[in-house]
C-alpha cells in the first residue's frame, strides 16, 4: 500500500490528507520497528554484560560515545548516496539510481576502511584518555577494537538498508533488524558466558565476557549484512544491478554526495565528540555513575528510536516528493511526519517516566545503578516531545538535501548549551546535573528545528 501511494505521488496524482497520513504511517511503522530492534540489540548486550558486574558494564559505557561517533560517520557517508537514490526514483530516473548504488558501494567501502584503520590505532589508548579507571580499561579497549574491525560491515548495512528503504521498501530492512536481534541473543549467549546449566540443559559458552558481546553483535550484523547486500544487488526491485550497466563515477553525483554527507558528517562529529566530552565529565563521578549513565542512555534510546524511524520515513517521503517536483506535498508531508513524531515521543516520554525503574531493572541487577539510572530517565522524559521534533525534522531536511543548517543547529545546542551546562552542574549536582543539562539542550534544539521548518529555506535544494 505504501508503494502504491508513492507511485501516485510520483505520477503527479492528488493525494487526500487521509492518503498522505496513511502513506506516512505505512512507511513509518516498519522503519520504527527497525529502529526499535536496533536499540533492542543494545539492550541485549547491556543486559547480558550487566550480569557480569559494574566493571564490565562500565567498560562498554566508557567507549560507547566513541562508537556512536564512528557509527555516525558511517551513517553520514551513506546519506549522501541514499538521499540521491530517493530523489532519482522520485524523478523516474531508475538507471541513475542504480548508478548511485554502484558508486556508493565503492566509495563508502573505501571510507569505512579508513575509519577501521583509525579505530584500530586508537583502541589501545582510548579508554585511558577518556578517564576510565584502570580496572575497566583493558575490556573497554578490546571491545572498541572488535567494533572498529567491523566498521566495513556497519557501513554496508547503513548504505544497503538505507537505499532499500529509500526505494519505498521499509518491510525487508525492518524484518532483518528483528532477525539481527534474535541472532544477537544467540551469539551473545554462546560467547559472553562460560558453559553453564540452564533449566537442566548444558548450554555451551566461550566465556569471553565483554569481548564476547562485541563479537556476538558483529556476527549478527555480518549475517544480516550479507542478506541486505544480496537483495540490493540481485533482488526483484528497481535498484538491482544490470549486467549491461557498468560502474562509472559521475563527478557531479559524487560532488553532490559529498555536499550532502559532509555537513552530516560534521554534525555527527560535533554531536558525538560532545558525547565523548560528556563522558569525560561523567568519568570523575565514578564507575557507578558511568554504568548508570550508559544504561540510562540505552534505556532512553528505546523511547526515541520510534522518532528516528519516522525520520527515516520522512527522508524517503520528502526525497521522492522533491524528485517528483511535488512542492505542494513536500511541505505538508514534512509537517505531517514531524507532528506524528512529536505525538509518539510524547507518549513514549510519559511511559518512560512511569516505567523508568522497570526499564533499568532489565539492564542491571545492581540496585545502586538501577536507582540512579531511573532518576536520570525521569529527568529526560520531559525533553522527549521537542527531541522528537528535531529528529523527524532532520530526516525531512535530509530528504530535501538540506544538511548544512541542521549541522549548525546541533553545534550550537551541543557545544554552547549542553557541554558548558554539564560542566557547570556536574560538580554541584552529580550525574543529575549532566542529565538536566541534556534535557534543557534537547528542548532548545527542538525549537530551533521547528523554527527552520516554518521557513522555506530548507526546500531550495534540487535534484
Amino acid at each position: 500500500m505504501g508503494n502504491r501511494y508513492l507511485e501516485q505521488m510520483r505520477a503527479g496524482e492528488t493525494l487526500s490528507p487521509a492518503q498522505q497520513l496513511c502513506m506516512t504511517v505505512q512507511l513509518s511503522i516498519p522503519a520504527m520497528l527497525a529502529q526499535v530492534s536496533s536499540i533492542a540489540m543494545q539492550y541485549i548486550d547491556a543486559s547480558m554484560v550487566g550480569h557480569l558486574g559494574a566493571n564490565a558494564s562500565g567498560s562498554i559505557g566508557l567507549v560507547s560515545s566513541t562508537t556512536w561517533l564512528f557509527g555516525g560517520l558511517c551513517s553520514a557517508a551513506a546519506i549522501g548516496f541514499t538521499v540521491q537514490v530517493a530523489q532519482s526514483i522520485g524523478a523516474g530516473k531508475d538507471q541513475q539510481a542504480r548508478s548511485l548504488v554502484r558508486q556508493g558501494l565503492v566509495a563508502t567501502l573505501g571510507f569505512s576502511l579508513l575509519l577501521l584503520g583509525i579505530g584500530v590505532s586508537l583502541s589501545s589508548g582510548l579508554p585511558a584518555w577518556l578517564g576510565g579507571e584502570p580496572d575497566i580499561c583493558p575490556d573497554a579497549s578490546r571491545y572498541f577494537l572488535v567494533y572498529s574491525l567491523t566498521l566495513p560491515v556497519t557501513m554496508s548495512n547503513y548504505l544497503t538498508g538505507g537505499m532499500i528503504q529509500c526505494s519505498g521498501n521499509m518491510k525487508l530492512p525492518s524484518f532483518l533488524h528483528v532477525v539481527m536481534c534474535l541472532l544477537d541473543v544467540v551469539f551473545n549467549s554462546l560467547l559472553i558466558f562460560p558453559t553453564r546449566q540452564v533449566w537442566g540443559f548444558t548450554l555451551p559458552g566461550a566465556g569471553l565476557g565483554v569481548m564476547g558481546a562485541a563479537l556476538g553483535t558483529s556476527l549478527a550484523q555480518l549475517t544480516v549484512g550479507i542478506i541486505l547486500l544480496g537483495y540490493l544487488l540481485a533482488g526483484p526491485q528497481v535498484l538491482a544491478l544490470r549486467r549491461e550497466e557498468k560502474l562509472v563515477f559521475s563527478p557531479q553525483q559524487l560532488k553532490r554526495a559529498v555536499k550532502i554527507s559532509l555537513p552530516v558528517g560534521c554534525e555527527q562529529f560535533i554531536m558525538c565528540s560532545a558525547y565523548v566530552m560528556a563522558t569525560r565529565i561523567v568519568s570523575p563521578l565514578g564507575t557507578i555513575a558511568i554504568a548508570a549513565n550508559s544504561f540510562a542512555v540505552t534505556a532512553e534510546s528505546l523511547c526515541y528510536m520510534p522518532g528516528y524511524g519516522i525520520g527515516t520515513a520522512a527522508t524517503t517521503l520528502i526525497g521522492q516528493s522533491v524528485g517528483a517536483g511535488r512542492k505542494d506535498l513536500t511541505r505538508r508531508l514534512a509537517w505531517l511526519t514531524t507532528g506524528l513524531g512529536v505525538g509518539i515521543m510524547t507518549v513514549s516520554g510519559a511511559l518512560m517516566y512511569l516505567f523508568a525503574p522497570a526499564m533499568m531493572a532489565l539492564l542491571t541487577p545492581d540496585p545502586s545503578i538501577r536507582a540512579l539510572g531511573a532518576a536520570m530517565l525521569r529527568i529526560e522524559a520531559f525533553a522527549e516531545p521537542l527531541y522528537g521534533a528535531s529528529i523527524v525534522a532532520a530526516g525531512a531536511f535530509r530528504g530535501a538535501g538540506d544538511t548544512f543548517m541542521p549541522s549548525c543547529f546541533n553545534f550550537l545546542s551541543m557545544w554552547c548549551v549542553r557541554i558548558p551546562l554539564s560542566a557547570f552542574l556536574a560538580p554541584r549536582m552529580g550525574l543529575q546535573g549532566v542529565w538536566l543539562a541534556m534535557c534543557i539542550e534537547l528542548c532548545f534544539r527542538g525549537l530551533l528545528y521547528l523554527g527552520r521548518m516554518k521557513g522555506r529555506g530548507w526546500m531550495k535544494e534540487k535534484l
